[in-house]
């Protein structure tokens, strides 16, 4: 039998009012997700979980608490508000927390046309396994792969229901299918790791095991026999696996929570180019089949299709209710929330502008310079935008890639970094951030 999310927030409101709420939201949740996973040919993990939670959040005055619970039973949830509303009584005053207005309350996008839903047949384990056991072969079938570490299947759905003493009710339901696959090259010291892995929607976008097994091994393969890159200036570029981390520092220092706090290498930008002038950050909660999209943020607002950067100009801020009203704007409809934590803002599926070269082209231009595949740690200061990375890759010289390296250590200004980025058109459109790879002429790297 269905759990009805509806009728579940509805008594979680009801309870919190009887316990003296003077506004509140309820977030219930449920699902189910399966995993599977091999080795050596064998299974070696296999995994369900379903459950059932719901969260709850009170206002008292300008006081405001959260709970969460997985039991349902109507004293619980009694007992779950009379506790949140006995927590914000104790919390301190936040002039700007509270609801959305009735006006704020827009008619959120058709979920049938965000198409997050899969209605073929949830796979069998036993349909996982083989796909688990196809990428792991696929990867020991390519020359120099020595064993795969992990190799898996999984799937899973979810439905999530929010309801609101302003009036506001609202859910939508999601499925995700994923295969990966993680290969190991060489032996003793001398071995390297890299991966592959798919994640969709819908089961028939996925991309076949063999693919991806075969891709994780040919990865591992490149690494083997790494040096250090040469110290100095040249120009790096970013591969698209990676990329999407620069583009990730920008929404990070517009998210508005930063910028309430000041803390933020880009507070002091806004209206202001930040990017070159071709290229604009967009981002789009309402395309069909992808993660990042949803009719409405975790406060009831309409989410809607805005541009972040235009034209290389930042237009504003990533805004939930309680930031914008502490920085005198208005919500972007960017609030998420977990069960049991209030709002907060955040971005849906963005896109950054493609270039019209491809990745071979920005490699001929760079000459010398430092293809980088993987970043590890980091050191960057959200204040000056100053940045600092351990990288892996490979080198370039004369146009082509040389051969693998790795320990090496690059750095710049995230401020000089993005207003001078220069985007290929390899980026993968069907992932909630499209970013393509990036070349950034003049950066200092560290190694031998």
């Amino acid at each position: 039998m269905t759990l009805d999310l509806t009728d579940l927030t509805t008594r979680m409101l009801d309870a919190a009012r009887r316990a003296g709420a003077d506004q509140a939201d309820a977030l219930a949740r449920d699902g189910s997700a399966t995993s599977i996973g091999v080795r050596a040919g064998k299974l070696e993990e296999a995994e369900r979980s379903e459950g059932v939670e719901i969260g709850l959040r009170v206002l008292v005055g300008q006081r405001q608490a959260c709970v969460s619970s997985s039991d349902l039973r109507d004293d619980a949830m009694t007992e779950m508000a009379e506790r949140a509303v006995a927590m914000a009584r104790e919390a301190p005053e936040d002039p700007y927390v509270g609801l959305a207005g009735a006006d704020q309350l827009g008619d959120p996008a058709s979920v049938d046309a965000l198409d997050l839903w899969d209605d073929s047949a949830e796979p069998s384990p036993q349909d996982m396994l083989q796909d688990a056991l196809a990428a792991e072969e696929a990867a020991l079938a390519v020359d120099g792969v020595t064993q795969v570490q992990s190799a898996g299947s999984s799937y899973g759905f979810s439905r999530v229901y929010l309801a609101a003493t302003n009036g506001f009710g609202g859910g939508y339901k999601r499925t995700h299918r994923q295969t990966y696959c993680t290969a190991i090259a060489g032996t003793g010291t001398g071995m390297e790791r890299d991966s592959d892995g798919d994640m969709r929607l819908h089961q028939s976008d996925l991309r076949s095991p063999q693919e991806i097994g075969q891709k994780a091994g040919e990865r591992a393969v490149a690494r083997l026999n790494p040096v250090q890159p040469k110290t100095g200036r040249y120009p790096v570029l970013f591969d698209e696996r990676i990329s999407g981390s620069l583009i990730g520092h920008l929404l990070g220092a517009v998210n508005g929570a930063a910028i309430a706090r000041g803390a933020s290498f880009l507070r002091d930008h806004l209206g202001k180019q930040v990017l070159p002038e071709a290229l604009s950050v967009i981002e789009d909660p309402h395309r069909a089949r992808i993660p990042g999209s949803r009719p409405f943020d975790s406060e009831g607002l309409a989410t809607r299709k805005r541009a972040i950067v235009e034209n290389g100009m930042l237009t504003g801020w990533t805004l939930d209710l309680a930031t914008a009203r502490k920085l005198g704007m208005s919500s972007t409809g960017n609030a998420a929330r977990g069960l049991s934590s209030p709002p907060s803002p955040s971005n849906w599926n963005i896109a950054l502008t493609q270039g019209e070269a491809t990745r071979e082209d920005l490699i001929a231009q760079m000459g010398t310079g430092f293809l980088v595949t993987s970043l590890i740690g980091s050191t960057i200061n959200p204040n000056t935008g100053d940045y600092s990375r351990g990288a892996a890759g490979f080198w370039v010289e004369n146009g082509k890639i040389s051969h693998t390296v790795s320990e090496g250590t690059i750095a710049g200004n995230l401020i000089e970094m993005l207003a001078r980025i220069i985007p290929a058109n390899d980026a993968r459109t069907h992932l909630s951030h499209v970013v393509p790879s990036i070349l950034i002429e003049d950066m200092s790297i560290a190694g031998q």
